[in-house]
């Protein structure tokens, strides 16, 4: 009896091994892959409803709660609540010891509790309800109150670890509404990273364990960790709102030997080799997941050419943690299911329309449809073609929020790159370490192949309208500004909140007010100030279009605003 037991178990699991390995190779990720105009790679497992529907929940969890075990970095969790508790006293033992966290008349730990950090980061709340469609963000059955989305808790025999998942980035509160797969505006992830580099060589273990009570297994954590920094090389976004986890790569790439492992090298870790990230920013925003689906290569740049873009992004962010190369491979060699359920979650994110957040009638139908002619004379050669319902046969039969709907989306069979002239920095920074990259056995085990381009990828415009502050790197505060000569552009704003619409919210022009209209208080966060005099932050080109041969503008104002009318509606 217990070997027909044994036996069908045996069959039931490699029955499963082989489904999995199925599924697995099901999406073509090569260089030569391309989909159907018209068509999108929303169920890009090709799974039935109820499995897609399954695999997006658990996508989504991963999303929330970071699903990697063997990642560099964690903070032993009940020391660190101690310490944000009453930082004053953990600041004065660790002097007594010699130990000074900041310069004189500064604070090294500026928050005076953990949701202070939370704050500080820019982690969103979890809504009281999981929603749906766009809003659908599924409760963890272990959260607790104050929980924020992000906020990733491992238990295991040391001790409560804390790290940070996806959604740190790419999930966001909209006017009140909480979305995953939308960017952050306002993230201070790349900045942890930067305090951690700066702060942790100078406490040593024992002296921590001292200053928090750490147990044994607390201490463990914080010692791993602290030798996982010294692997790390971070750097400050020169704006809130951009991050820097290009330079972080390739500055930790520096740190570690030049072998297919880039296992770890103390002399490196003290001395890295010099990359040009150091010094030059590769600033950009984090990107939407929505247009996934509709694309063939990866990042604003399009320079992964092939690979499975979350699967990259999982290797990328553990060597920008530190972590060991050969545990991560095979935890991505263990996980396929895991790797396959985030991925399916987020080729399946939808976008946020319009009419999700304000009425149907905020949209003067008659000006997105004079909006739509002027993009398809000037727009749609890079960006796609966006079929609406008011062209439907049956249009007169629908109501206003279905006339409005976006009913197909036409982007490119294989995803191009363009260079119409804007801030070059951001894609010339994958030459400093493409080639370091693509020789990892890791890379090449996953396929996984990075070119440098010259130039960014259009990308398909649904959504468009919550997207902005716009261009790859945050320049341009509306779609106003982006339909005016690079010249005549705002100079200066402030990268602020969303969460008031009627004081965070251009509607006429459709971004951040700027100036007078700005709220005050975004002016009170310096580092939130988008100055495109900057290096990285310049609000140069994509204005040929607007352009006639002489120079001259090419459309009116009025033109422009209806065919920002008709942007809304994408």
């Amino acid at each position: 009896m217990k070997q027909a037991i044994f036996w069908i178990l045996l069959c039931l699991s490699v029955s499963s091994f082989s489904n999995v390995t199925e599924v697995w190779d099901r999406p073509d990720w090569s260089e030569e892959a391309s989909i159907k105009v018209g068509e999108s790679r929303s169920n890009i497992y090709e799974l039935d409803e109820e499995t897609l529907k399954k695999w997006n929940r658990h996508g989504r969890l991963h999303a929330l709660r970071y699903p990697v075990e063997v990642s560099g970095i964690f903070l032993p969790w009940r020391p660190l609540k101690k310490i944000l508790g009453n930082p004053s006293k953990f600041n004065k033992i660790i002097q007594e010891h010699g130990i000074s966290l900041a310069d004189e008349g500064e604070e090294a730990i500026p928050f005076a509790s953990i949701n202070g950090l939370f704050d500080w980061i820019g982690l969103t709340k979890y809504p009281e309800v999981e929603g749906e469609g766009v809003f659908f963000v599924p409760r963890p059955d272990d959260l607790m109150e104050g929980d924020r989305m992000g906020v990733t808790i491992i238990k295991d025999e040391q001790g409560e670890k804390l790290t940070f998942s996806c959604a740190t980035c790419h999930a966001t509160s909209l006017f009140g509404k909480k979305i995953i797969g939308l960017n952050n505006k306002r993230p201070r992830t790349n900045e942890v990273f930067v305090m951690a580099e700066k702060y942790f060589p100078l406490v040593h273990p024992w002296l921590f364990q001292l200053a928090t009570g750490a147990t044994k297994g607390e201490t463990e954590i914080y010692r791993r960790t602290r030798n996982n920094v010294n692997s790390t090389g971070s750097i400050t976004p020169i704006a809130l709102g951009v991050d820097t986890s290009l330079a972080q790569v390739a500055l930790s790439l520096a740190k570690r030997n030049e072998d297919d492992y880039i296992t770890k090298n103390p002399m490196y870790e003290n001395f890295p080799r010099f990359n040009e990230l150091q010094r030059t920013p590769a600033d950009s925003k984090p990107a939407v997941w929505w247009n996934l689906k509709y694309k063939t290569r990866w990042l604003s740049d399009g320079s992964i050419v092939q690979g499975n873009p979350i699967f990259t992004n999982f290797l990328w962010n553990e060597i920008g943690r530190g972590a060991d190369m050969k545990e991560i491979e095979q935890w991505l060699k263990d996980n396929k299911q895991t790797v396959m359920e985030l991925t399916t979650s987020v080729f399946n994110t939808p976008a946020p329309r319009w009419t999700d957040f304000f009425a149907a009638t905020t949209i003067n139908v008659e000006k997105a449809k004079r909006g739509e002619k002027i993009f398809m004379t000037s727009c749609k050669r890079c960006h796609g073609v966006y079929e609406k319902g008011w062209s439907m046969p049956n249009a007169n039969d629908l109501t206003l929020e279905e006339l409005l709907a976006t009913t197909k989306v036409k982007y490119h069979k294989k995803t191009p790159v363009k260079n119409v002239g804007t801030d070059p920095l951001r894609y010339e920074g994958m030459k400093y370490f493409a080639d370091d990259l693509n020789r990892l056995a890791i890379s090449k085990w996953m396929k996984t192949v990075v070119v440098p381009q010259e130039g960014y990828v259009p990308p398909p415009l649904v959504g468009i309208w919550a997207r902005y502050p716009y261009l790859h790197n945050n320049s341009v505060p509306s779609l106003c500004d982006l339909l005016t000569p690079a010249k005549q552009r705002v100079k200066k704003f402030y990268q602020g909140t969303a969460n008031n619409p009627k004081t965070d919210f251009d509607f006429a022009c459709v971004g951040f007010p700027v100036g007078e209209k700005a709220p005050k208080a975004w002016s009170k966060v310096s580092d939130a100030l988008i100055d495109t005099a900057r290096p990285g932050l310049q609000n140069i080109g994509h204005e040929k279009m607007l352009l006639n041969e002489d120079g001259s503008e090419k459309f009116s104002r009025a033109q422009k605003m209806d065919l920002i009318e008709f942007l809304k509606t994408l």
